[in-house]
């Protein structure tokens, strides 16, 4: 798989999530100051609730923006079967017959695309399946629990 243009559809999904985000934030900060919000009682709130959701989604505009610029400028490894799992690597598991692919990376988990007919998932470091990956070479065997229940993956290539 051709990490680059794997990592060009991520930074695409972020920046429409970033767009609507941006829309979102515009229209909750005019809510915000909008002379109809001033508190007509104690008991009013709804332009404090309004400046609340402006700061929270003000907030999550500068976390997309930041993954966009770190998935922009960073540096993309390339990984051997010897290679120890770190952060940019593409990872192919193995459980109960069924394979899944995870491309590890600095910030901005969540989120999956569909590359090459198959579901990719972005994880970072500090996910449980991204801290059980870390170092680990293919061959490998991770046990994760989810939901009450262990499961067994088996790391079956990096690249």
């Amino acid at each position: 798989m051709n990490k680059r243009k794997l990592l060009d559809l991520f930074i695409e999904l972020i920046q429409s999530d970033l767009n609507k985000l941006t829309q979102s934030a515009r229209a909750a900060h005019e809510a915000a100051i909008h002379t109809e919000s001033k508190a007509e009682d104690q008991y009013d709130t709804r332009g404090l609730e309004a400046s609340y959701l402006a700061g929270a989604q003000s907030k999550r505009i500068i976390e997309l923006d930041e993954s966009i610029n770190v998935y922009t400028h960073l540096n993309i490894q390339s990984f051997t079967s010897d290679s120890p799992i770190a952060s940019t690597a593409l990872i192919e598991l193995k459980s109960n017959e069924k394979y899944f692919f995870y491309l590890l990376m600095p910030v901005g988990g969540g989120l999956k695309v569909e590359f090459e007919n198959k579901i990719v998932h972005l994880i970072t470091p500090q996910s449980p399946l991204g801290a059980a990956l870390l170092g680990k070479k293919v061959g490998a065997q991770i046990e994760l629990k989810i939901q009450n229940e262990f499961r067994d993956y088996d790391i079956v290539r990096v690249d």
